[in-house]
């Protein structure tokens, strides 16, 4: 199967993420991603993999063995299952040629792709552009993903002559709700050396940065009384929140932030006059700047409840995923350097580029899997307008390719991973 005929066929699968059915612990949250998962295991069979195995949370892991009579290290590639909610209606996904100009989406609606939006279209002239009609995600985040590991593995299988090492496959679920499959996925047992995750963006992108994330959750207490009795009385928690909000540093949030400035988002904020729960996320690349952040709500928290009283405000912070960059130091370095050259001898230049999100690489790494992330070629993640250029979809899987063969260069005479 071509991979694009694969990747379209993986679009009209619905995998959208459930927030409601995720926060109440269920996994996967939506039923298309195990429908998804059982299709690429069936796929994955019939080009001979080994130990093709779907578990009951729809993590799908799979083995193409080995077919050189030396150790290797074990190279493992990764994509998650789920598409954001933000948009829940199905594909409907089309091969549209671009010689140009603002793209039409659909004609009808009278939805652009518009050139003056998205001026790297203009990279892209006399390529053929996959992408919606305008009215839901294409969901190449992260469905090429899927399909450039796929058509990896049938064409290694179709060039026997290539010598590799172990190469394993591993898809989690629910990755757009704070990388909840990637988080349970057991490393250990996986057996993988080090991996790649395929989850940024254009042609030529490189992740191997990403936050340390944290959330807080900040707990008002107050105390009602009917308004014409409440002078002396009436403690109101909404405005404690507003107080406490109004006291965070200027400028750190993320309308206000880029590169590699971190932030606190005021994410959520849900009460009444006696009682208001207020959620933040917290994030910053630096370990000391993230410890930093994190102290200081702690610190605000604790200054307002000796203002208002000592149950007033409660602070509650938690640590979400860590920067992948903590995993990839020193002699853990090696699987940046192998993608630096494949993409190169794919005649692409790297774009290293610190992400201002998560992905499950992080997850992975944190536990002990080594994790860089590598294009899909997409562009516009969680947008309808998002869309995939046929040879950056190719593009990515080539350089898949070229990492396995890299891996038994690399490591044929015996050194150690």
């Amino acid at each position: 199967m071509d991979i694009v005929e694969r990747f379209i066929s993986y679009t009209k699968i619905n995998t959208t993420t459930d927030r409601d059915k995720g926060a109440a612990g269920i996994m996967p949250s939506s039923e298309g991603q195990r429908v998804l998962a059982n299709k690429v295991a069936d796929e994955l069979r019939a080009l001979g993999l080994q130990d093709v195995q779907v578990s009951e949370r729809s993590i799908l892991t799979a083995t193409l063995p080995s077919n050189v009579d030396y150790p290797l290290p074990t190279v493992a590639f990764f994509g998650h299952l789920d598409t954001s909610a933000e948009q829940t209606t199905d594909t409907h996904a089309q091969i549209l040629p671009y010689q140009g100009g603002d793209l039409c989406l659909n004609q009808e609606q009278q939805i652009f792709l518009r050139q003056s939006e998205f001026p790297e279209l203009s990279e892209y002239i006399g390529d053929d552009i996959i992408a919606t009609d305008g009215t839901s995600l294409l969901g190449a985040d992260d469905k090429a993903a899927i399909a450039s590991i796929v058509n990896m593995i049938q064409y290694l299988q179709q060039h026997p002559e290539i010598k590799h090492g172990a190469v394993k496959v591993g898809l989690v679920p629910d990755e757009e709700q704070g990388l909840r499959g990637a988080k349970v996925f057991d490393v250990k047992s996986f057996g993988a050396d080090f991996a790649y995750t395929l989850d940024c963006c254009g042609i030529g992108e490189l992740v191997y940065e990403n936050w340390n994330a944290g959330d807080a959750e900040i707990i008002f207490t107050g105390q009602s009384a009917h308004p014409m009795s409440a002078k002396g009385k009436l403690k109101n928690s909404l405005l404690m929140a507003h107080k406490f909000i109004a006291m965070l540093p200027g400028g750190e949030a993320p309308e206000y932030t880029d590169g590699r400035e971190g932030y606190y988002w005021v994410k959520q904020m849900q009460g009444n006059s006696a009682k208001t729960v207020l959620k933040m996320d917290v994030r910053d690349f630096t370990e000391q700047g993230y410890q930093h952040r994190m102290a200081f709500l702690a610190k605000l928290a604790e200054n307002c409840a000796s203002l208002w009283g000592t149950e007033s405000v409660k602070c509650h912070l938690a640590d979400r995923y860590a920067n992948v960059f903590n995993s990839l130091q020193g002699e853990s370095a090696y699987p940046i350097d192998i993608a630096e050259q494949a993409y190169r001898n794919r005649g692409i230049e790297p774009k290293v580029i610190p992400m201002r999100g998560g992905y499950d690489g992080a997850a992975l790494s944190q536990n002990g899997l080594p994790c860089p992330n590598i294009f899909t070629g997409a562009h516009n993640f969680h947008s309808i307008y998002e869309y995939l250029p046929v040879k950056s979809l190719r593009a990515a899987s080539d350089v898949l390719v070229e990492v396995v063969k890299l891996t038994h260069d690399r490591f044929r005479d015996g050194t150690k991973a």
